[in-house]
């Protein structure tokens, strides 16, 4: 059934095909029908900050950026669901065209720049959901703030999706807003994880529970700088790492239509970077910090390949796009084939 979907989706432009395929999966999980169009996973249950997860296949932030079809999302079996990236205001994002599907790699180039319709808008769909299970919200900061105060739009969001989120990513990695990957680095990194720290702290105490912060990076970084972020999340008491974001990189994609393209990377071709990212956090943080692993999961052996590495939790987008809810049940079974630690 998907594959004819897929067809047929593939036949409009991605953008259209993208805002269709979110209303026909909300629409699906208002009426409740979304259960039908592919087997449950199995039942894997796994405990990751402090959270119970039902199994460990998520879908990744960017897909529903509004929270609009939370229901939907969670009814084709998922494990966890995470929305965004939100920003304070609404923005439109960059100019179209600005998403490029390049189907003989199985990827994916976006240059959307967080076009989303505010934290507000995503608070009212978080609320209309029914959906009682982990949801993680992606947040970040407006295109036009200046990367010095970038800390202020990020501790706005959080105050206004705490009491919401059952964890709140920090995404420092996107390559679509200018300025943003510096977050990633150095002094400007532990400001904003102490700032964040901090206000989680206070929001503890306000709401009587601790929501987890994860913290979202780059794939296009060495060893030495994988790390020395490493470093900088344990010293600021940080709850989780995803890696990865989608990459500058080109690998892969070189002289097919549309590779030229400027944005991320996502799909089959970040996958190796994705995975390496991830031993190489695994090696650093020893356990003291779990990982969720994004990037390349096209298959079920992919996400079985990144826990092996070293993650906790695994995420899809782009192989969802390729592959369908099928993909889901598929890594689920992928992951519980694996030998026990």
């Amino acid at each position: 059934m998907y594959t004819l979907a897929r067809e047929l989706l593939f036949k409009l432009s991605p953008e259209t095909s993208h805002e269709l395929s979110i209303d026909l999966i909300g629409a699906g999980g208002r009426l409740g029908l979304n259960g039908l169009l592919s087997k449950a996973p199995a039942s894997l249950p796994v405990r990751v900050m402090g959270l119970d997860f039902p199994n460990p296949v998520g879908l990744a932030a960017g897909l529903d950026k509004n929270g609009d079809a939370i229901d939907g999302f969670a009814q084709l079996g998922f494990g966890f669901v995470e929305i965004g990236t939100v920003t304070p205001r609404p923005q439109p994002g960059n100019p179209k065209p600005r998403l490029f599907r390049l189907p003989q790699a199985e990827a994916i180039i976006n240059r959307m720049g967080f076009n989303n319709q505010g934290v507000d808008h995503l608070l009212a769909r978080v609320k209309a959901a029914k959906f009682n299970g982990v949801l993680g919200i992606n947040i970040g900061k407006n295109f036009d703030t200046p990367v010095e105060r970038a800390v202020d739009d990020y501790v706005l969001c959080l105050d206004k999706v705490y009491a919401h989120a059952s964890y709140v990513t920090v995404n420092v990695s996107s390559p679509n807003t200018p300025g943003l990957r510096s977050l990633q680095f150095g002094d400007s990194l532990k400001q904003l994880l102490g700032a964040l720290r901090q206000r989680q702290e206070a929001l503890t105490q306000q709401h009587g529970r601790r929501v987890p912060l994860a913290i979202k990076i780059a794939p296009d970084m060495n060893d030495a700088e994988i790390i020395e972020v490493a470093a900088a999340l344990l010293d600021s008491g940080m709850d989780a790492v995803i890696a990865t974001n989608t990459t500058l990189g080109r690998e892969g994609v070189e002289g097919l239509p549309f590779g030229a393209e400027a944005g991320g990377l996502s799909g089959a071709p970040v996958r190796d970077k994705s995975t390496h990212t991830v031993r190489v956090l695994a090696a650093e943080l020893a356990g003291r910090l779990p990982i969720i692993a994004v990037g390349g999961i096209t298959e079920g052996k992919h996400a079985a390949e990144k826990i092996a590495a070293g993650a906790s939790l695994v995420q899809i987008y782009s192989g969802f796009i390729y592959k369908g809810p099928a993909l889901i049940r598929e890594a689920v079974d992928a992951i519980a084939a694996l030998p026990r630690q």
